[in-house]
């Protein structure tokens, strides 16, 4: 009997490791005290804190029952692990967090990774998620731009792995695991089949990084034949760029390891208006931190009324939907969308010359009116 046992583990571990699990984007219950939700707020660096307050400040008006437990972390001088202890168990005790930019200094020791990158680690939020889509009212050089990139967001260069071997020769380690990738791969699948999506596009250089890329690339095309109502195709990162700009209607949900997303992702985000007017999410398992979809601190602008609210505030109502508080979520994007849509009241990055508490008053109004 126990030679069988061993041998059952041993054709069962030879097996491919394809991971079968879905998402669920419900409530997460635990959060929730009396009917309101607690949920960690992080304004960050930049022109966070003034995101933080548009925020607060348009849940106030909307009469959402959240709570915000505030912690005033700064990525340029926050190096103090006891810190980054503190913010993720307050995530973990929440499940939910609202997040500015924590900003990543050039300098400092060469093992040493961002905040933002601590904090999707420890908390294993594996998928970066944003919605690029053009808004009417906003100038763009394409129309009806819909793309979801969805982004690995554990690994890759940013494992934080360099040294230098010799004097001016330096080795970076981009770590590619096949359990990454395929969970990656099937959260892409499971969302275009959730969201009626029809077509899934995997992101690659595996004509040059054989082997990381390679097995990426190997990953999606296995998890996709699980998928056979979902078209898929594969496009090298490079060509992606161009095809972007010059096209981007071909594209609709597009995933990618780790610094491919980031770079893909900010394009995307500049096609339909930019870091401001994009909302994003990481997600794992057990929590989530919602944010802008493009990680940009603006600290040119921090304080001077001048940021635009825009992807906070609908960051923000993606984060109710999860709560399951869809009413008010739809309600601040339905506004804030129709604020961008008059084309009355624009910040200076929208080509206008609104203040940032201009254009939340703007959205209170249109709450105000539509609720």
């Amino acid at each position: 009997m126990a030679f069988l046992r061993s041998h059952i583990k041993t054709i069962f571990s030879a097996l491919p490791r394809i991971q079968t699990r879905s998402w669920s984007t419900s409530s997460p219950s635990y959060a929730s005290y009396g009917g309101r939700h607690t949920v960690t707020l992080i304004p960050g660096d930049g022109i966070g804190p003034e995101l933080a307050a548009s925020v607060k400040e348009v849940f106030r008006k909307a009469s959402v029952p959240v709570d915000f437990e505030d912690l005033i972390i700064s990525g340029a001088i926050s190096r103090d692990p006891a810190v980054l202890s503190q913010a993720v168990t307050s995530v973990r005790r929440n499940g939910v967090a609202l997040k500015g930019v924590l900003s990543t200094p050039l300098e400092g020791p060469p093992d040493s990774r961002s905040l933002n990158v601590h904090m999707r680690v420890d908390l294993d939020l594996f998928a970066n998620v944003v919605h690029c889509q053009t808004l009417p009212g906003i100038k763009a050089r394409h129309s009806d731009v819909d793309i979801i990139v969805i982004r690995e967001n554990t690994e890759g260069e940013y494992s934080g792995l360099e040294h230098e071997s010799v004097p001016g020769v330096v080795e970076s380690l981009k770590i590619v695991t096949r359990n990454k990738s395929e969970r990656i791969a099937k959260f892409a699948f499971d969302y275009a089949t959730r969201h009626g999506r029809k077509k899934v596009t995997a992101i690659h250089k595996a004509n040059i990084m054989k082997l990381a890329d390679g097995m990426f690339l190997d990953c999606c095309e296995r998890i996709a034949a699980l998928y056979p109502k979902i078209e898929f195709n594969n496009m090298i990162v490079d060509n992606t760029c161009m095809q972007l700009v010059s096209n981007p209607h071909q594209f609709d949900v597009m995933v990618m390891p780790n610094l491919y997303g980031n770079i893909v992702g900010n394009l995307c985000v500049g096609l339909v208006g930019g870091a401001g007017v994009v909302s994003g999410k990481n997600l794992g398992h057990q929590h989530a931190i919602f944010e802008q979809g493009a990680r940009h601190k603006a600290g040119d602008i921090a304080g001077q009324n001048k940021a635009n609210p825009t992807g906070m505030l609908l960051a923000a109502a993606d984060m109710l939907d999860h709560l399951g508080l869809t009413p008010h979520g739809s309600l601040i994007a339905a506004s804030v969308k129709a604020v961008i849509a008059k084309g009355e009241v624009k910040t200076a990055d929208m080509g206008g010359n609104a203040t940032t508490g201009e254009y939340v008053q703007a959205v209170v109004k249109e709450i105000e009116t539509t609720a």
